[in-house]
């Protein structure tokens, strides 16, 4: 490792349109035999193709260690529906679910629903922003051992260790509790990707995220924006070091093992980490960033993952391994545990509130 700080990694699984869920298992399978935190699966209401939810609820019992983090709209979506969800697949995979949000902001996407029509990035992001808090103390409204499950006298529920949300939002309110008990990492992971989404997507991840994406075309950049977030963070009574800030590059291995100019390359839009090169290279650029302390970690998204990933893997983190930089296996079961964040305990036992 360096220093003392883990190298932490992700990797998205996103690419041409694919139905058949094999193709979805071998790519995270892949990811896990390279001990990588976790892989992500896009989703949009703007496009066809499987619910990322459901696909790596699929990809769950084909693997054992390896994070799943779905990109989940909250946009036209129900709060409850969301929590039960995500929950669900964190007891599936026995703890290694995460959850990354997203909003939809266009009209031909609001006019799917037909329940109201789009909104601003400002006010869909606030929504958002919402939505993750009261999924989590949905999460927390079930307390660690409320299932009793006792036979002999008939008690299934300790109803003192359930309780009522009664979460009142801008546009929705929740009174819970949930249907799903606890899950097993007590809060699955929350992934915020704040490229492109302003000031509010900021608030939102700096407020309520474990793992906030970024792009940056430069360590300094990369290290001004996570200072920022854990800043904020603080503000809003977090531990900034519970923020884990990884940067996002969309990774083209190419052809060969090595090219001439690697490097990082700014395009247009609010995407603009983008990697040139070989696998070797692409190490390089992973240690030069991570040694400088200007993150935690990198999220890359292969061009072609049926090609770029296998070459990560084997290698840019199979260097990286031999260099010590990064470890060799999975040290604990949960995401949570592979981002080192703690299993926080469920708020309504910490402030003793019965409902």
């Amino acid at each position: 490792m360096s220093g003392t700080r883990p190298l932490h990694m992700g990797v998205a699984l996103d690419g041409p349109p694919q139905h058949d869920p094999t193709h979805f298992v071998t790519l995270a399978r892949l990811a896990e035999h390279g001990a990588l935190d976790f892989v992500t699966l896009g989703d949009s209401f703007a496009r066809p193709g499987l619910d990322a939810l459901a696909v790596l609820a699929r990809v769950a019992p084909a693997t054992e260690r390896i994070g799943l983090v779905p990109t989940v709209t909250t946009t036209h979506t129900e709060p409850f529906h969301v929590s039960t969800a995500v929950a669900t697949l964190d007891w599936v995979s026995q703890g290694r679910a995460g959850w990354r949000v997203e909003v939809s902001s266009t009209e031909a996407e609001a006019r799917l629903f037909g329940r109201r029509p789009a909104a601003s990035g400002a006010e869909l992001w606030r929504e958002a922003a919402e939505v993750a808090d009261v999924v989590a103390r949905l999460w927390d409204s079930w307390e660690d051992g409320a299932e009793i499950r006792d036979a002999a006298t008939g008690r299934f529920l300790d109803r003192r260790k359930v309780h009522h949300v009664d979460f009142a939002g801008s546009g929705f309110s929740v009174r819970g509790p949930s249907t799903v008990p606890r899950p097993p990492q007590g809060r699955p992971v929350t992934v915020v990707d704040i490229a492109g989404t302003g000031e509010w997507g900021r608030r939102a991840a700096a407020r309520h995220a474990d793992v906030v994406l970024l792009r940056a075309v430069s360590p300094e950049q990369a290290a001004s924006l996570r200072s920022a977030l854990r800043s904020e963070a603080a503000a809003y009574g977090r531990d900034p070091a519970a923020l884990r800030v990884l940067v996002s590059l969309v990774v083209d291995l190419g052809e060969s093992e090595s090219a001439p100019e690697p490097g990082l390359s700014e395009r247009p839009g609010p995407r603009a980490g983008h990697f040139s090169g070989g696998p070797v290279d692409l190490a390089e650029l992973l240690i030069r960033w991570h040694r400088g302390g200007a993150v935690d970690g990198f999220h890359l998204a292969p061009i072609r993952p049926g090609r770029d990933l296998e070459r990560i893997v084997n290698g840019t983190v199979a260097l990286l391994q031999h260099r010590g930089l990064f470890r060799t296996f999975h040290p604990g079961g949960t995401l949570r545990e592979h981002l080192g964040l703690a299993r926080p305990a469920s708020r309504y036992a910490t402030t003793g509130s019965r409902s």
